[in-house]
């Protein structure tokens, strides 16, 4: 019921192009309303270890942007770092009492007082998220500092359609009114669509299945964009993004999206035939981890691990085949905002993270660590990965020259 008058609450309050994009729905797959999320956890976590906004990226205060801040909006940034901060207490005693990560999480999720917490913090979010939206522009020009930590904490679940929409201007697109006539033409890359299709997210419920819903949608967008842009016509990995757009709203404004990402962050050059963009990138993050991590390239190098082995799907997938989609979601969400960069940031973190064990592990031993124990190292806190991400040293002129 709360819910209920909250959503009703939200949606009023919206210009009247948006509010179909912020109701409150069941996304195909992608869990149920209940599962919407704190700015600094997963929307599709069932854990809630690391709700703080401590452990997520740089820290949002609420008097970072204070001049551009109206009293309300700091009151309701100052709650919003309060219950945070209930609810790291309570999960740090819940840990303490239990002595395991597991028990914390369950006793967490029964105990009446952290629910309450999360019930007022989803409330806060609800209506922080409903201003920013409503307020787009305003807050894109004069509080932008403030959306980026926000970002970085997490959108949450049931904003993510239009704040991706919005954070690319895709929102009002003219290649949107062509989308239903490019679905009548044929394209040449049909047969190598329709053969991929299968092997996206094969364990989703959404796309399981050879007449699913989600697969006939997926094929729709790659043949339209194929269509759209007959350079890169289709390519494999790209389907990935595009399976993560269509969990978040429909195919027409999906496919709208994944133009302005082609488009406008660096993704058409990644998938152009050529693959020189790739080729640049896997560059550039070699030169980072040689400067950042002597000892662990030095390895590589005498195993003859190159980084294209390990590192290619990250920039062409967007993390979106390495993590589960909880915390890949989250990198995505940054990406959208900040682009490439998370995929160096969060690359190299994971390189560090993992340095003492890989140095001692043979080729054969690294590529296995790669597909099975990278993976899962931050499914119970997504918010450690984003933190540590942050932390690693990047500087964008040394990177474009």
């Amino acid at each position: 019921a709360v819910r209920g008058e909250r959503d009703g609450r939200v949606a009023s309050r919206l210009p009247q192009h948006l509010t179909f994009q912020v109701r409150p729905r069941n996304p195909r797959g992608a869990g149920p309303p209940a599962a919407m999320a704190s700015p600094a956890v997963s929307p599709d976590s069932s854990s809630h270890e690391g709700l703080s906004s401590v452990n997520s990226a740089p820290a949002c205060s609420p008097t970072s942007d204070s001049e551009n801040l109206s009293p309300d909006e700091l009151e309701l940034l100052a709650k919003l770092e309060e219950q945070n901060r209930l609810l790291e207490a309570d999960s740090k005693s819940m840990r303490s009492m239990n002595g395991s990560r597991r028990n914390s999480g369950s006793s967490l999720v029964s105990s009446s007082s952290a629910s309450s917490n999360l019930s007022h913090l989803e409330e806060d979010t609800w209506i922080l998220w409903g201003r920013i939206v409503n307020e787009w522009d305003e807050w894109r020009k004069k509080k932008e500092k403030l959306l980026k930590e926000l970002i970085r904490k997490g959108i949450p679940h049931h904003f993510r359609a239009i704040v991706w929409q919005l954070l690319c201007s895709a929102t009002d697109m003219p290649v949107k009114n062509q989308y239903s006539e490019l679905l009548k033409m044929s394209s040449p890359c049909e047969k190598l669509i329709r053969r991929d299709i299968a092997r996206t997210y094969p364990e989703h419920e959404f796309f399981k299945g050879q007449d699913s819903l989600g697969q006939e949608v997926l094929f729709n967008v790659m043949k339209a964009y194929s269509l759209v842009d007959r350079e890169v016509g289709y390519c494999q990995g790209s389907a990935f993004i595009v399976g993560l757009l269509l969990m978040q709203m429909p195919e027409e404004e999906a496919f709208c999206v994944f133009v302005k990402l082609m488009q406008e962050y660096r993704l058409r050059e990644l998938f152009k035939p050529s693959m020189a963009e790739l080729g640049l990138c896997i560059y550039q993050f070699e030169y980072m981890l040689q400067e950042q991590l002597p000892e662990l390239n030095i390895h590589f190098r005498s195993q003859s691990f190159l980084t294209s082995m390990y590192a290619s799907s990250w920039f062409l997938t967007l993390f979106l085949t390495t993590f589960p989609l909880p915390v890949a979601t989250r990198v995505f969400d940054i990406f959208m905002y900040e682009g490439l960069e998370i995929v160096f940031r969060v690359g190299m973190a994971l390189l560090q993270f993992n340095q003492a064990e890989l140095v001692q592990l043979d080729m054969e031993g690294m590529s296995q660590y790669f597909q099975k124990v990278i993976p899962h190292q931050f499914d119970s806190c997504p918010d450690k990965l984003i933190l540590r991400a942050f932390q690693v040293k990047y500087n964008p002129k040394k990177m474009k020259r």
